[in-house]
């Protein structure tokens, strides 16, 4: 993965991205996120400290990861999201579907 900072154990991974959630940069995080949850990976935390903005294309990501990872029997967990994402999350009622938290 290039520029996202993923760490694991056996069931758990902390995925870090070093950039915003938009369309032209997903391709590698949607890959890493695949291959963590095609690994067995049952809890995934996603920490958005570096995100500073979130685009369709970046909530239909999470919805996915979220989706597998509940098939699988696990959960998604997204943690310092900015002021603004942690808004949008609760405009969209995400924070329904996974736990959401701010900074």
């Amino acid at each position: 993965m290039n520029d996202e900072m993923v760490s694991q154990d056996l069931s758990a991974a902390v995925v870090q991205p070093q950039g915003d959630l938009v369309a032209a940069k997903l391709t590698a995080l949607r890959s890493e996120l695949r291959k963590a949850v095609a690994s067995g990976i049952l809890h995934m935390i996603l920490d958005l400290q570096g995100v500073r903005a979130v685009d369709s294309s970046g909530i239909g990501l999470l919805v996915s990861a979220h989706n597998s990872l509940e098939k699988a029997g696990g959960e998604l967990t997204v943690i310092h999201a900015s002021k603004d994402i942690l808004e949008l999350f609760h405009t969209m009622r995400i924070h329904q579907h996974f736990s959401v938290s701010g900074n």
